[in-house]
């Protein structure tokens, strides 16, 4: 497991920044809360007239005077988008890299197999990937425990788990990207992150576009049906999860037969 845990140094600060970032923000949101709670029936009632901007979020069907409501519009997009950025950036480069710093000549002489390769680096995103979660779910808990509201934990872990499993597809589509090209920048898994998350507000606008909640990972994260529902959508995580799973294969069968420079 040296890989791992080397993989895993490297990414530390990478990891600390973004969890405090993403978690800061999600615990100042909480903390406005009680501030705001008496207002937010009214802001509500404005953005439930705003036609196709509200669909787009959801929030027609979500209550801007609850904490969960509050929580899943206000803190919801930080954390689908802000993990969304922090899963594809981990992901994108992480086979390609050694090409790209000119460090493959020294790895591939160890006596270790191109499929341990691919596996430990994996290990290493799906770690920071989780790491990130669990460090932003414990804030999230922290921050409502400390404005005196009762947490509920199972809409709280439902909508958390929809943000992981969105994580997790887009790290893999991403490893399995970084397997193909020789000098993956920031630019394609920020783009491709941004891109499913327009497509997810396009399917929410026009009824014609609909289909696209069936290509994007975003889909199945709409706060508004989980709770609703007070589950996930099956069919949606089966998708994303074969897509996940083509993104690892196609990184494993690309990665071991390449002819690496």
């Amino acid at each position: 497991m040296t890989l791992l845990k080397h993989e895993l140094r490297q990414g530390r600060a990478a990891l600390l920044i973004w969890a405090g970032c993403v978690g800061g923000l999600v615990a100042l949101c909480v903390f406005l809360f009680p501030s705001m709670k008496g207002q937010l029936d009214q802001v509500g009632e404005v953005f439930a007239s705003m036609g196709s901007f509200t669909a787009a979020f959801g929030m027609d069907r979500l209550s801007f005077g609850t904490l969960i409501g509050f929580y899943a519009i206000e803190c919801g997009n930080i954390l689908s988008l802000g993990g969304a950025f922090f899963a594809a950036l981990c992901g994108v480069g992480m086979l390609c890299k050694e090409e790209r710093d000119h460090t493959a000549e020294f790895l591939l002489t160890q006596p270790v197999s191109r499929a341990r390769i691919v596996g430990e680096k994996l290990l290493a995103v799906l770690a920071q990937v989780a790491a990130l979660d669990l460090a932003v779910f414990a804030l999230a808990v922290a921050s409502i425990a400390a404005i005196g509201e009762s947490v509920p934990w199972k809409e709280l872990g439902l909508l958390h788990l929809a943000y992981l499993l969105l994580q997790l597809e887009l790290a893999g589509i991403c490893f399995g990207i970084s397997a193909f090209v020789r000098r993956a920048s920031a630019g394609i898994g920020l783009g491709l992150a941004a891109l499913l998350y327009f497509l997810n507000l396009a399917a929410n606008i026009a009824d014609e576009a609909a289909f696209l909640r069936y290509l994007t990972p975003f889909a199945y994260c709409e706060a508004a049906d989980i709770l609703a529902e007070g589950r996930l959508d099956g069919p949606l995580v089966a998708i994303g999860a074969a897509l996940t799973l083509a993104g690892v294969a196609a990184a494993w069968l690309r990665y071991t037969t390449k002819d690496i420079r």
